[in-house]
């Protein structure tokens, strides 16, 4: 999003105009900045046989996983609905790997009946797979390798506490469960937590699943999650991807040598791709001055946008309405009756009722997490895509919110 003669626009496009046409709250991505996140992960990985899976979670409407599609990029799911939004979108099964955690094993075989590859975390689940399928279905295995990585207690998943992957200490378990029921496994995946910015937690698991992997002799992949940290302050630092791709991709060229064939290096990435092309845009509905604070009151909250909530996570706020405004101090609340600040003490150009304001990096975590609280509606979603802007979901009626209600009494 530029500053041009006083208006932000995207991709040339004037924003408030859109924010006009659509109304608010409203979601906005910008599709070219997703292409751009794609095409350098793969130039700095382009001397490896690398693969993308993007994590559908962070944002599942069906344009965005077109466009994935479009860019070559697989889906990594965790949901049979997902592994479905997938195949809607035009993914073919054997581009979709599965990841559930914690589900009944009907899920498992729903998927499996999919034909998508199947990523195990839970020995229970894998004595049962082998049982059912044994060598005629393949399976990746996920471990868990006890690093704590990750910028907040809730995004750390490889910690020996974590529910996410076998431990690497029962690898032993593993290798028995899979020798008894003559199970192919042809990957191994590890992910440690969101929010990574050294590339030596990448090489320190590294070094765990390679170890591992010697004893599995039918891989084909092996796939490192993601975690890649965005940044969200203007000063904040983010994962530094070419140095990654040099380093991991110099250890798995080696590992490739030892393990004896070649094999794919695969990737999540969920946030990195969709994070920075996202903005909620929202409206100023007051402007409440108490005895120590002034509130923006918006036309949204934590019913779209959770993460500030859940994660205590830092969102940058713009007045794009007012871009020549004098700096002034607020925080931005929502309508919703709870405490849902959006932000804290935030400098912004002076904010009058009715001014347009743009919460960034909401592409991630942001309309995928968001709820009917208080009876709200769920906002519209546009794209803008090559120059063009998209409606690509229609914001919610009360329709939609009683669609699936049935009252007691007619």
């Amino acid at each position: 999003m530029e500053l041009v003669e006083n208006r932000y626009q995207i991709q040339g496009l004037d924003v408030l105009t859109i924010c006009q046409e659509f109304g608010t709250p409203l979601y906005l991505y910008d599709g070219n900045k997703i292409e751009q996140k794609i095409h350098y992960l793969k130039q700095c990985f382009a001397h490896t046989d690398m693969q993308i899976k993007y994590a559908c979670k962070a944002l599942t409407s069906l344009a965005i996983l077109q466009l994935m599609k479009k860019n070559g990029v697989g889906l990594d799911t965790v949901s049979i609905q997902e592994v479905q939004l997938g195949l809607m979108a035009g993914f073919e099964p054997h581009e979709i790997l599965f990841t559930p955690n914690c589900v009944d094993f009907a899920e498992i075989q729903e998927a499996v009946q999919l034909g998508v590859t199947i990523n195990i975390d839970n020995i229970s689940i894998l004595e049962q797979f082998g049982a059912t399928y044994g060598n005629t279905v393949p399976c990746c295995i996920r471990l868990n390798p006890h690093l704590t990585a990750g910028g907040n207690t809730k995004i750390q998943v490889g910690h020996i506490d974590s529910k996410f992957g076998i431990s690497i200490l029962q690898l032993r378990h593993v290798h028995r469960i899979v020798q008894a029921n003559h199970i192919l496994v042809k990957g191994l995946h590890v992910h440690t937590g969101s929010d990574i910015l050294e590339s030596e937690i990448f090489l320190r698991s590294a070094e765990i699943i390679f170890e591992a992997a010697y004893e599995f002799k039918d891989l084909t992949f092996i796939d490192f999650g993601s975690g890649f940290k965005v940044p969200y302050k203007e000063t904040d630092i983010q994962t530094d991807i070419a140095d990654l791709g040099l380093k991991l991709g110099e250890a798995f060229e080696s590992f490739c040598q030892q393990y004896g064939r070649k094999l794919a290096i695969w990737f999540e990435p969920g946030k990195y791709l969709v994070s920075e092309a996202g903005y909620l845009l929202v409206k100023a509905n007051t402007i409440k001055q108490t005895p120590s604070t002034v509130f923006v009151g918006v036309n949204s909250g934590m019913n779209h946008l959770i993460r500030p909530a859940l994660y205590n996570a830092y969102h940058q706020i713009q007045n794009i309405s007012n871009p020549t405004g004098v700096k002034r101090l607020y925080s931005v609340v929502g309508y919703i009756c709870e405490t849902d600040t959006l932000g804290w003490d935030r400098k912004l150009n002076e904010v009058r009722e009715g001014d347009i304001l743009a919460i960034k990096n909401a592409g991630a975590y942001g309309y995928v997490m968001s709820s009917n609280y208080n009876s709200r509606l769920r906002p519209a979603e546009v794209l803008i895509y090559q120059n063009k802007v998209y409606l690509i979901r229609k914001r919610e009626t009360l329709e939609d919110l009683i669609r699936n209600q049935i009252p007691l009494f007619s």
